[in-house]
């Protein structure tokens, strides 16, 4: 194969500096932090997005500055202490991670009873089909690296546990259907 000639100027839409890195759409919103970090890490700062060319609704929004990296997301999760996403799961794609700051103890399974510590470059790789959760345990803010891969990266892949729907629901019904109607699913049909 011939040698690709990528311009400086090209290039510098492939690069994803973290100070210049912008959160969710979705987390800009007037909705308390408490509920929030029910579903979210705290800051959730897409790097790499699906090429607008793929045609899937990717839950991670326009706001990475790399597009297209042969079907993979990459996101940093931002998790003051004793915070982070609770119980879900992905039904089509693996969600790889490795913590780069801090200290994080995931958990896995239908109720999360299983659960591991991570350390700084410390990797975990959740397949598709499995619950997962992760909790900042440092006592000073961490970050995750989030990678998705296989399957299809849209927003019907991620599917929530009836009892996070309840626990939105104990801060206010209005904020469960803010949740869904950005997207999110919850596996209760009373949800």
């Amino acid at each position: 194969m011939k040698e690709r000639n990528v311009t400086p100027e090209q290039m510098e839409h492939r690069i994803g500096r973290f100070k210049n890195l912008d959160v969710l759409a979705s987390q800009k919103t007037r909705m308390p932090l408490e509920v929030q970090d029910i579903i979210y890490a705290r800051k959730l700062m897409p790097v790499v997005t699906l090429d607008d060319t793929a045609g899937a609704k990717t839950p991670f929004g326009n706001v990475a500055p790399i597009r297209g990296a042969g079907g993979m997301t990459m996101t940093y999760a931002v998790c003051p202490p004793n915070t982070g996403p609770s119980l879900h799961r992905h039904l089509q794609t693996y969600e790889t991670f490795t913590v780069i700051r801090g200290r994080f103890e995931f958990s896995w399974g239908e109720d999360g009873a299983n659960s591991v510590i991570l350390e700084p470059m410390d990797v975990i790789s959740v397949p598709p089909g499995v619950s997962r959760a992760f909790r900042n345990v440092a006592d000073a803010e961490g970050v995750v690296q989030v990678i998705i891969t296989g399957g299809v990266h849209d927003m019907n892949d991620a599917e929530f546990p009836a009892a996070t729907a309840e626990k939105i629901k104990a801060h206010g019904e209005e904020y469960l259907e803010q949740f869904k109607n950005a997207g999110l699913n919850f596996t209760s049909s009373e949800a």
